[in-house]
């Protein structure tokens, strides 16, 4: 059985994400991330895209080197540039099954398909955050959210990486599911 394939997805979700940042930005702006405005959560968003992309092109990073740095003056395009090499390296992924190394993210090397699709999940779910501190819709594709809500029902309750689950109503469409099965109120 072949493993699975997010990278479709993924360079979906990155790229709608590149787009919220047209126009003018306030970095201050609070967003859903607890005690994260605007800017920090680009940073986190920025460094992510470099450590992904280097564990991609088979490096390896120290935790020392996952810490958000500063974005310049430039900051949509600093995360713009920072998107392009992350779904270049994913592109130049010749073996999902193949280990990487992701040092923020488990203690031990893991396929590269399991990367992709934390990767993955977290632009799906990031965007929205920077959507919601911009005042901007967030809308991806009914099928890349169909393929990603696997992948947040799969993020342990515990994580640290995400907000405890909350109870997701019947009605509750594919995004909304997503969001609260990763501790997002959605507004």
């Amino acid at each position: 059985m072949a493993s699975p394939d997010y990278r479709e997805a993924d360079a979906i979700a990155v790229r709608a994400t590149v787009k919220l940042l047209d126009g003018p930005l306030d970095l201050t702006r609070p967003t859903p991330c607890a005690g994260w405005d605007l800017g920090d959560l680009l940073a986190h968003m920025t460094i992510q895209h470099l450590g992904f992309a280097a564990a991609a092109r088979g490096e390896s990073w120290s935790l020392a080197q996952w810490a958000p740095r500063p974005l310049g003056a430039d900051p949509a395009a600093t995360y713009a540039a920072a998107a392009s090499e992350v779904l270049d390296a994913f592109g130049s992924v010749d073996d999902l099954d193949g280990k990487i190394t992701l040092a923020e993210i488990a203690p031990v090397p893991i396929a590269a398909w399991r990367g992709i699709s934390a990767h993955t999940i977290d632009y799906v779910v990031h965007g929205w955050d920077v959507a919601q501190a911009l005042g901007k819709d967030w809308t991806l594709p009914e099928e890349v959210l169909v393929e990603t809500r696997p992948i947040a029902e799969g993020v342990p309750e515990t994580s640290k990486a995400f907000a405890a689950p909350i109870a997701a109503p019947p009605d509750a469409s594919t995004m909304d599911m997503i969001l609260l099965r990763l501790g997002r109120v959605p507004r």
